[in-house]
């Protein structure tokens, strides 16, 4: 192999590398919507335009070169400040700590310089020097840019100490401006990978304290309805408790009455202390996933509802069209906040309807369970319906605009499946699909 043909594949492999990297980038953009993705994808398109007529291996003029590295430039300055965590200015309260960033920020430019000089390529120094700005101002932060920085401050070192630059051109080697693209697209999939896992983290903790607040916002009907499901077994304990002291007063109280006043007593207090387990376990954040009878999560919801149910005169009725033990895997916790928010609407819908009723129906088959809340209210206005997934939407006065956005989440995330609602003559119909446990 000649050495003409030698760098034709070289440039080649240079090409192959940025248009990974463009399409590496383009798809994180797809699906995340993250500013930062598609700002360093059009960078490398006009990176690799700049490459294309750099090399002069195509028939491309040096104003477009020109024009290319602009761009590349502008879009470099666009992504570095997306992708930088932290603040750029450092909060400065002493004359010694003016010193030390005056201090770093000089080897930061200093090193940038290096980084331009060695490698000749302005984009990447910018982002470079940006990047390690972050670092240094703002440690704790770093994450991804530490990644980043550590890597091309490490090379950049290593390669100042070996004189590397003048070794490379004395062996007549491929113009190193090369070398840059392809260390900066292999620093660069690290950094954006780990950047890509931090973002979703943040989407999950976000989601979870959406799901808290969520049922936060249900907390004075769940209050109220506690207080309902306590009222009746106090009362009870109340005249247990006169009628044995009434019989002792009397000298009348013997061991098999006081015997049966107390298992009457025991029956109320452990009624109190499941009352307050159901509740409890409805407020505790998610546990770990587990194979559960979907009937225990209808059951658990409604338990809270029922109060505010009778209180609205609302009837309702759950039917196992086939068999009442359908499992599913995941949180039965999560699954209760579903049900719980879509019966909640229905009532919500009922408010005006001489006959409220609500209509759950659990279907299932070899592979697929499904559930169909059902109301007899006014429905959902078409115009509408494509937006009531959407977070913060609502109608309601009061209202969150939380509960179907983080049911829709819920059920697509967790349980791999889907929400549908289904246009109705009279009332709403929304349909849960997921699948079944083996």
């Amino acid at each position: 192999m000649s050495f003409d043909d030698f760098n034709i594949l070289l440039y080649g492999i240079i090409f192959g590398i940025v248009i990974m990297t463009i399409v590496y980038t383009f798809i994180r953009y797809i699906y995340s919507k993250e500013f930062f993705y598609i700002s360093y994808c059009l960078m490398q398109i006009f990176s690799l335009i700049y490459i294309l007529a750099y090399s002069s291996l195509f028939n491309i003029s040096h104003y477009i070169e020109q024009i290319s590295l602009l761009f590349a430039t502008l879009l470099a300055l666009v992504f570095a400040i997306n992708f930088y965590e932290g603040k750029f200015i450092p909060k400065v309260k002493t004359f010694k700590e003016l010193i030390i960033n005056t201090l770093l920020l000089n080897i930061v430019i200093l090193t940038a310089f290096y980084h331009y000089i060695l490698f000749e390529y302005l984009p990447f120094t910018i982002i470079y020097a940006i990047l390690f700005i972050s670092v240094i101002f703002n440690l704790k932060n770093a994450g991804p840019t530490l990644i980043y920085s550590a890597g091309w401050s490490i090379l950049c070192f290593t390669l100042f100490i070996l004189d590397f630059k003048n070794f490379y051109e004395e062996k007549g080697f491929l113009d190193i401006v090369l070398l840059a693209f392809a260390i900066e697209a292999i620093l660069f999939t690290f950094s954006v990978s780990h950047k890509y896992n931090r973002l979703e983290q943040k989407n999950e903790d976000f989601e979870q304290m959406l799901l808290q607040q969520s049922k936060m916002a249900e907390s004075g009907k769940m209050i109220a309805n506690i207080a309902h499901q306590f009222r009746q077994p106090l009362n009870n304990l109340s005249y247990i408790l006169i009628n044995i002291k009434n019989r002792l007063e009397n000298k009348k109280l013997d061991i098999d009455y006081f015997n049966k006043k107390y298992y009457q007593a025991k029956e109320q207090i452990e009624f109190l202390s499941n009352t307050i387990e159901e509740f409890k376990e409805f407020y505790t954040p998610s546990k770990q996933k587990e194979t559960f009878l979907v009937k225990e999560a209808i059951e658990n919801s409604l338990y809270i509802l029922e109060e505010d149910l009778k209180k609205r005169n609302i009837q309702y009725e759950i039917s196992f069209l086939k068999d009442e033990n359908i499992k599913v895997f995941g949180s039965k916790n999560e699954l209760s906040q579903v049900i719980l928010s879509l019966v909640s609407n229905a009532s919500d819908a009922l408010s005006d309807i001489e006959k409220p009723f609500i209509n759950i129906i659990i279907d299932s088959n070899s592979a697929d369970v499904s559930i169909h809340i059902k109301d007899n209210g006014k429905g959902i206005n078409k115009k509408i319906q494509e937006k009531i997934f959407e977070p913060y939407f609502t109608t309601k006065e009061k209202g969150t605009g939380l509960g179907l956005y983080l049911s829709k989440l819920i059920i697509e995330k967790s349980f791999k499946g889907k929400i549908q609602v289904v246009s109705q003559k009279e009332g709403s119909l929304f349909i849960l699909l997921f699948e079944k446990a083996i």
